[in-house]
């Protein structure tokens, strides 16, 4: 593997420059649908081959550029359809489920006064406490059966939020490379942990075959490539028996919000490929879960407004999408002194005298 870096700058050069400089037999490329972004562009500028080979699961991007992977790799050859491999056995028989979340009164009144800021109102959407009660019902229905459970969601407040709520452990960007294999080394073999909660930094490059159960609470907006890259992780084959589903992937989406509208952009990919999505109005989730109480929800409501999302809420722009986050003002405590720069200023009078 190459790696830039300040220490071996040097060693980075001369090795690059062999790689350059040789002419190649086949250039193979992983993920290919990451190629067009400008980051990725480079390797193909930069090395010569007399044969190109690119793999994906996911050929689509929510920008223009899928097309330009005809000149810079060449013509798709061959896809699988992804139902055709489910039925001979080579991937896990899903049952994909959409699950309204009712908004309470409160988040929604704020959803509404929040128009001009689309920010604050992903914010509600995601943290909307009917949400906070499904995921911990199907958590522990699924438990119950043995499953393994992963739970993503890209907003970090969120991510924080489940963790402490369900008391299971969880990475984002933030957890170092030991920490993240020790937490998934625990997960994959550990009867006694059956459910983690990943950020965006799990969608991929990872691989856990025991997973069976997806919980998205959050997600990237409209992509499609996310939403099947995150089925991905429990299409490994599993044990199954006939006409039986044995895996779950279920997206939690606040009613009447503009998260129903991406969910359904999401999901154009896969139902392409053949799934359908059930839709599940409401669940009696009984009582004896977070929020069940007003004042719960009303310091929720509080917490989410005075969140403001660190850089990874940003959307990663090598899936075509491109999102900023908006910035926000600060207040700050002053005086008119201060504001005027007058505070540690003096004054003084001079009188200029005119020479004859």
């Amino acid at each position: 593997m190459i790696r830039e870096s300040k220490k071996s700058a040097e060693e980075t050069k001369k090795l690059l420059e062999k790689v350059r400089s040789r002419e190649w037999g086949l250039l193979l490329l992983d993920e290919v649908h990451v190629v067009p972004a400008k980051q990725f562009e480079q390797v193909i500028l930069n090395v010569s081959a007399h044969c190109k080979l690119g793999l994906t699961a996911t050929l689509l991007r929510e920008d223009d550029k899928i097309d330009h992977l005809n000149h810079l790799i060449g013509p798709k050859m061959y896809e699988a359809n992804w139902q055709e491999l489910q039925r001979a056995g080579f991937l896990a028989n899903v049952q994909c489920a959409q699950v309204w979340c009712e908004m309470t009164s409160e988040f929604f009144a704020e959803y509404i006064r929040s128009t001009t800021d689309k920010r604050v109102q992903e914010t509600l959407w995601t943290m909307n406490p009917t949400k906070f009660r499904y995921c911990q019902y199907l958590v522990k229905y699924h438990e119950a059966r043995g499953d393994k459970i992963i739970i993503f969601a890209d907003n970090l407040c969120a991510l924080k939020r489940y963790a402490d709520i369900l008391k299971r452990e969880s990475i984002d960007g933030s957890v170092h490379e030991a920490e993240r294999k020790r937490i998934l080394s625990t997960f994959q073999f550990d009867a006694n942990c059956n459910c983690i909660i990943l950020s965006k930094v799990g969608d991929t490059s990872i691989d856990i075959p025991a997973a069976n159960v997806i919980i998205q609470v959050s997600s990237q907006y409209g992509s499609r490539r996310q939403e099947a890259q995150r089925l991905g992780r429990i299409l490994r084959p599993k044990a199954r028996s006939d006409n039986e589903f044995n895996a779950f992937f279920y997206s939690l989406i606040s009613k009447d919000t503009r998260e129903m509208y991406f969910a359904a952009k999401r999901q154009q990919f896969l139902v392409n490929q053949g799934y359908s999505y059930k839709v599940i109005p409401h669940i009696d989730t009984g009582n004896g879960l977070a929020f069940d109480t007003e004042e719960e929800k009303r310091q929720l409501l509080t917490d989410s407004l005075n969140y403001r999302g660190p850089a990874e809420d940003d959307i990663d722009t090598t899936d075509g999408v491109k999102t900023k986050a908006k910035k926000i003002a600060k207040r700050t405590h002053g005086n008119l002194h201060s504001y005027s720069d007058s505070s540690q200023s003096t004054y003084l009078e001079r009188t200029k005298f005119s020479r004859s």
